[in-house]
């Protein structure tokens, strides 16, 4: 599978095009469509696995894991329980609910530092 085809992958699985990952990852919205032919910068590809949520890694195909164990302390999210956080009323939380719960309070720890 290529960095393109992964990356759209993945931001399809978060709900999300190409355009939309990219803006959000302060690119212009084609950009990323450039990947196909040429290799993007490595700040670039930074940005958008941290919109995605995934390392670096996973968009080049070096790892098939989506969720790598490095990822928790690379999100400032290392002193979350996530286990213990992801349930509600003794139940367990659905995985697309637990990811948008885990960007949410990224985007407000984003905030704090700002």
């Amino acid at each position: 599978m290529t960095l393109i085809s992964r990356t759209k992958d993945i931001a399809k699985l978060r709900g999300l095009s190409l355009d939309d990952v990219a803006l959000k990852a302060g690119l212009s919205a084609k950009s990323i469509y450039n990947w196909g032919r040429n290799s993007p910068k490595s700040e670039n590809l930074d940005k958008v696995a941290d919109v995605l949520h995934v390392s670096t890694d996973y968009l080049l195909g070096r790892t098939d894991d989506i969720h790598p164990s490095s990822q928790k302390s690379n999100n400032e999210l290392s002193d979350f329980d996530e286990e213990i956080m992801m349930a509600f009323d003794g139940k367990p939380i659905p995985d697309e609910d637990k990811e948008k719960l885990l960007e949410f309070a990224r985007f407000l720890r984003s905030q704090r530092g700002k």
